[in-house]
């Protein structure tokens, strides 16, 4: 699909109606609030946690007593957010509060490693150097990305937003037959995004500029259903026909399995 540019972006996630949806990367504005909250509550539990162990080796010597303080310190700065964003796929009470969430790039749930990478590097640039890295990297990363967000290959996205409305494509009548007929490969997802981009925008495109994209969707599309369509109808029309029938395909595919899980399941 390197032909079509700017119709695929490099974060959508492709649905199975091939609807993109961008995961919109959290403001800075958003983060910083997000990290206020952390901080406060590491800063609270951290002075907890520390007390509780000074008190508990204060008749120890002073080595002790340091080694307490360490391994307090290092629980709560990085233990802790770590266990957390792994076991929330991305969380910590300043997103819960936001509405925000850590994932990988590719927009995947983030595991332990990036969970850890993250919380590590938070240590040096939000506690040792008071969050100065972390906000200019902000401000000049695309995504809102801080330093431990680029160790680590993950950004910060907001989930409250709302999604797009799915607009199925209609089958031609003309054309029911041939495609319930026909053999349609799976399409990948980036053709397919592009076809229902087009049929979308097709009345706000150039007349010239939508009949070339249309044939040169179309001649990418053809290789992949046989017997190819009857000859004389519009691009469009056997676009919309190849995206309508693979959606009553995907349905009754669906049905099918759901039917058969329901009888496994008696």
């Amino acid at each position: 699909m390197s032909d079509l540019p700017g119709l695929v972006g490099g974060d959508d996630l492709v649905t199975g109606e091939a609807v993109a949806l961008d995961l919109p990367a959290a403001t800075v504005g958003l983060r910083v609030a997000s990290a206020m909250v952390d901080v406060l509550c590491q800063a609270t539990l951290l002075a907890g946690v520390v007390t509780l162990a000074l008190v508990s080796v204060s008749a120890a010597d002073a080595a002790l007593v340091a080694v307490a303080a360490v391994v307090a310190t290092v629980g709560v700065l990085v233990a802790a957010p770590t266990a957390m964003e792994t076991l929330t796929r991305g969380k910590t009470p300043g997103k819960y509060a936001l509405g925000l969430r850590a994932v990988r790039d590719d927009a995947g749930p983030i595991v332990f490693r990036q969970a850890f990478l993250r919380a590590l590097v938070g240590v040096v640039e939000i506690w040792m150097l008071y969050g100065v890295p972390a906000l200019l990297c902000a401000l000049v990363n695309p995504k809102g990305k801080r330093l431990g967000d680029l160790v680590a290959g993950t950004y910060v996205v907001r989930e409250r937003f709302p999604f797009p409305q799915v607009r199925p494509a209609t089958m031609p009548p003309q054309l029911a037959g041939w495609a319930a007929r026909a053999d349609l490969a799976p399409l990948p997802d980036g053709l397919a995004l592009a076809l229902r981009q087009l049929l979308d925008r097709a009345p706000t495109l150039d007349p010239a500029s939508r009949r070339a994209l249309g044939e040169r969707l179309l001649a990418q599309t053809l290789p992949l259903v046989a017997p190819p369509p009857p000859a004389g109808h519009h691009p469009e029309t056997v676009l919309a026909a190849v995206l309508a029938e693979r959606r009553r395909r995907d349905e009754q595919r669906l049905s099918r399995e759901a039917a058969l899980r329901a009888r496994l399941r008696r």
